[in-house]
């Protein structure tokens, strides 16, 4: 499922694409996507194109939020959570920072 998320996110152009693996640290989701893209109409094009792509695939309960035109767009696909970006708000929120392995070494450190 992953790999089908990336590639339409690289298809619909989206920049930075990362993908954090949660399983063990997270109860609402195995693994994260965060893409960014630079207008709300890429953003809006991705949403919808992955939502697309998810229901042929066989996932029915796609679940979206900010899709209407914001700096951030939840796409929750069950056990895969997409978040797809303006540039600012990804710098803003650091969810690579909050997940990512600069978060496991940091922890690590304080233990």
């Amino acid at each position: 499922m992953q790999a089908l998320i990336v590639g339409s996110l690289e298809d619909d152009k989206a920049e930075k694409i990362v993908a954090l693996d949660l399983a063990g640290r997270a109860a609402f989701a195995d693994r994260m996507v965060i893409a960014t893209g630079l207008a709300d109409r890429q953003i809006s094009a991705m949403a919808q194109h992955l939502e697309k792509k998810l229901h042929e695939a066989g996932l029915k309960r796609v679940q979206i939020e900010g899709a209407g035109g914001s700096d951030w767009v939840l796409i929750d696909a069950g056990d895969i959570v997409i978040h797809l970006f303006k540039p600012d708000a990804r710098d803003l929120y650091g969810l690579e920072k909050m997940w990512g392995a600069d978060f496991d070494e940091a922890a690590a450190q304080t233990l």
